[in-house]
């Protein structure tokens, strides 16, 4: 599946969805078992003077996982996510994200992602998650 694919066939998503006039808006693009994007949070992502929410940064990530296997034509959901904060985002800053395939077993696809600022590549937040395949 590449990109034109995957955009048509989630055009509303909130994180990568290009006809979803609120959301995020991030591009990815995939190599082999791993996502990559990039995100810059605005004045609408904020959670407490200039400072992005958390659960922006969450969407992020759990996109960039979901990513790696809805672009493989994978079907799967978020089974469990735990994630680490590391330090504050501020609104204008961008990050990178990236998540990939720690594991497989069965139904169960174990991942992991990160969140760095682009600016010096110094880690924002990161999680580990379980996906189960449909």
């Amino acid at each position: 599946m590449d990109r034109n694919d995957s955009i048509e066939a989630a055009p509303m998503c909130f994180a990568c969805g290009p006809e979803n006039t609120i959301g995020l808006k991030i591009e990815f693009t995939v190599e082999g078992d791993s996502c990559f994007g990039e995100f810059t949070a605005t004045a609408n992502h904020v959670g407490f003077q200039n400072t992005v929410h958390g659960g922006i940064l969450f969407a992020c990530l759990d996109d960039v996982m979901a990513n790696v296997l809805y672009r493989q034509n994978r079907k799967a959901h978020t089974a469990k996510c735990e994630i680490r904060y590391r330090q504050a985002l501020e609104v204008g800053k961008t990050i990178t994200l990236n998540g990939w395939i720690e594991s497989e077993r069965r139904r169960l696809v174990v991942m992991k992602a990160e969140a760095k600022l682009k600016e010096d590549d110094s880690l924002v937040a990161e999680c580990d998650a379980s996906f189960m395949l449909a």
